[in-house]
């Protein structure tokens, strides 16, 4: 492969609603440039970018996508962004390695959600864009009826770049309006120049004065010009178009049917001509962003780089900037999809990837040692958690270890293990995400397991006060037990945690024997006293007590105070405490009555609203209980459009009703152990 300098290369993310068809336009562009043998499909589980066990299974995308491909003296790579939301974390990936996008949309006027969610990040990102109208051939086609819906729903911005020649069937090739040539299928992809059709001549004209305009409002001084003369020039347009798709001044929209092979190569023309091309000296010292990462059994983990100066090549040693170490780089290749294009060394502007960095994961930079780390992708926390245990004894070890290593590749994955529940919990962005999660453990990784709901950590407090005496009294051969205490126990205020005080005068109980009272209580008090949970928040005072000269001990008087707490908890109003989070959710305006219904009958407590381009923040106190399944209910009352973030916030007195069954439960269960 020749090599390409920064202005020779483009990097392009492709967005958009799932099923729409961008992996299917990627291999289209692959095939049509000669990159791949065939083309492939991804509902036979052929595609080159969807290669993995779990696509392939689902038909959809579930890892960043990547390929290359030469086109026109250009190199052009490819990242295939997921469209189902649950994978938020890949396409934060590939929107970082990026220079611009390519939303891909179908060709109807009723936007879908993934295409409205693609829109918000590529806004939240300042991404320049093309949009990519696809599926012309199928039923219904409507290319000018989704262009008009873009420019309604979601900006004024896009015009069209290409028209369509024919519709649905009949679809046959594609009108450029930037050079006023027209392109017709062939069936190796490449196509062939072609008359414009003279039924399109009059709209041609028109919507390339359209496209003009938008050209001439994208610099100063061709908007000048065309005042003054009505017109710009092809190379006038040209440059009009690439500095207002650089300053989100214009979005050109382009058509296509990837299955069909039509527009693929016209595609990859706007790429090259209209998308920007990195920054990057070739002649700096080595400097990479590790961009996403793959954990794999076999070659180990494989990490994708986006080289942003210098050239990082095999056998050389680089720091890790960002978090220590040295790193020697291995064989390095150009991915597509599994197949590695071996080469010798990657440069400024170009995307790469190298197997087996011993310490380096995504979001880290490498290069000279005295360099800056870049700063980190963003990376969204889980909304929806699972308890999760191995099917077989046994594996509880290799269960660990294979999560931790799937967290390598994946940083929207959460894994940890509760203090309170002692449960594993894993975390994601989704149901979808965590089931893909458990299969690739137990292709990855041999551990199948299940999943259930997380037990909420509770605590337990007192709401009265109550007295309460400790006996351990036990006699027989040789030296008995013998320690009693006296306690009362009362709450506190909330955040207080545990207060102790020693109220006897005189000796009673020995000071050597009190701290032993004291660790018998809190010791108690960590396991639950009525339901399990730890205690807190409890004032706990020693009053009274007796011991023997020869049977009394430190374990007989921490009994005796474990006794004491178990009796005087159950008569002080014992009650539970739930945990609360902040919960801050995003959606459309015409969603929020619903949201706000929904967070009601959750026993949210709703601190305010405020508006935000369209959109709608709630912000609220729930309980945790109550959001388990929040990211599923949110999911379908906004049908995917609605977003949420949560944090911890504070505990509250649980209501009694719904205390009542977790105690009586516990009690039941643990009936004569104690």
């Amino acid at each position: 492969m020749p090599k390409y300098g920064p202005d020779k290369i483009r990097n392009v993310v492709l967005l958009g609603h799932s099923h729409d068809g961008k992996t299917t336009l990627a291999e289209a562009m692959l095939f049509a440039s000669g990159s791949i043998p065939r083309m492939g499909a991804t509902e036979q589980g052929s595609a080159t970018l969807d290669f993995e066990p779990e696509e392939q299974k689902r038909h959809i995308s579930i890892n960043l996508g990547l390929g290359h491909v030469e086109h026109n003296g250009f190199k052009v790579n490819l990242l295939d962004a997921p469209g189902f939301l649950d994978f938020v974390g890949q396409v934060n990936s590939g929107l970082r390695a990026a220079e611009g996008a390519l939303v891909v949309v179908s060709a109807n006027p009723q936007l879908a959600v993934g295409t409205e969610v693609a829109w918000t990040q590529l806004n939240a990102t300042n991404k320049p864009r093309l949009v990519v109208v696809n599926k012309m051939d199928k039923e219904n086609a409507d290319y000018y009826g989704a262009l008009d819906s873009m420019r309604a729903n979601l900006s004024p911005r896009p015009v069209a770049l290409h028209l369509p020649i024919g519709a649905e069937a009949e679809f046959r090739g594609v009108v450029d309006l930037l050079h006023k040539k027209a392109y017709v299928s062939s069936p190796d992809g490449k196509g062939g120049e072609a008359p414009i059709p003279d039924d399109m001549a009059a709209l041609v004209e028109q919507r390339r004065e359209q496209l003009i305009e938008s050209a001439a409002e994208g610099d100063d001084s061709l908007l000048e010009k065309y005042l003054d003369e009505g017109t710009l020039n092809d190379e006038e347009i040209e440059r009009g178009l690439r500095a207002g798709i650089l300053a989100g001044r214009v979005i050109p929209v382009v058509c296509c049917s990837a299955t069909k092979l039509l527009g693929a190569r016209t595609l990859l023309n706007a790429i090259c001509d209209l998308l920007p091309a990195p920054d990057g000296d070739v002649s700096a010292p080595a400097r990479a962003f590790v961009f996403n990462t793959a954990a794999d059994p076999f070659v180990g983990r494989i990490s994708y780089l986006k080289v942003v100066a210098g050239c990082v090549k095999s056998d050389q040693h680089l720091a890790n900037v960002s978090r220590g170490g040295d790193e020697r780089i291995g064989q390095l290749f150009f991915p597509r999809g599994k197949e590695h294009v071996n080469t010798t060394e990657v440069c400024a502007g170009d995307i790469g990837a190298v197997a087996k960095l011993q310490a380096t994961l995504t979001s880290d930079t490498v290069g000279a040692k005295d360099g800056r780390p870049l700063p980190p992708i963003d990376t969204p926390n889980p909304i929806y958690t699972l308890a999760v245990f191995p099917k077989s004894r046994g594996d509880e070890e290799k269960i660990s270890s294979g999560l931790a290593r799937l967290v390598e590749e994946d940083p929207t994955l959460h894994v940890e293990r509760s203090e309170v529940t002692h449960q594993l919990l894993i975390g994601g962005m989704g149901d979808v995400h965590l089931d893909v999660i458990l299969e690739k453990l137990k292709r990855k990784y041999g551990v199948d397991a299940s999943t259930e709901t997380p037990r909420v950590a509770y605590r337990e407090t007192v709401a009265g006060t109550a007295k309460a005496e400790g006996r351990h009294v036990k006699q027989s051969g040789g030296h008995g037990q013998y320690a009693i205490c006296t306690i009362e126990v009362a709450p506190t205020a909330r955040g207080d945690g545990f207060v102790w005080e020693d109220k006897i005068f005189g000796g009673s109980i020995p000071q050597n024997f009190r701290p032993s009272v004291q660790k018998g209580i809190v010791d108690t008090m960590l396991k639950g006293v009525v339901a399990g949970y730890p205690m807190e928040d409890v004032r706990v005072a020693l009053l009274d007590g007796k011991y023997h000269t020869v049977d009394s001990s430190d374990m007989a008087f921490q009994l005796a105070g474990s006794h004491a707490i178990r009796k005087a908890a159950a008569e002080a109003n014992p009650v539970l405490l739930e945990p609360f989070v902040d919960a801050e959710i995003r959606v459309p305006e015409r969603f929020l009555g619903d949201i706000m219904s929904d967070l009601n009958t959750k026993r949210g407590k709703i601190a305010g609203t405020e508006p935000a381009d369209g959109w709608q923040i709630v912000k609220a106190q729930v309980p945790e209980a109550e959001m388990l399944r929040f990211a599923l209910d949110l999911r379908s009352i906004t049908q995917g459009r609605g977003f949420f973030s949560v944090k911890p916030s504070h505990y509250e007195e649980m209501p009694q009703h719904l205390a009542k069954p977790l105690i009586e439960q516990y009690q039941k269960e643990h009936a004569g152990k104690e």
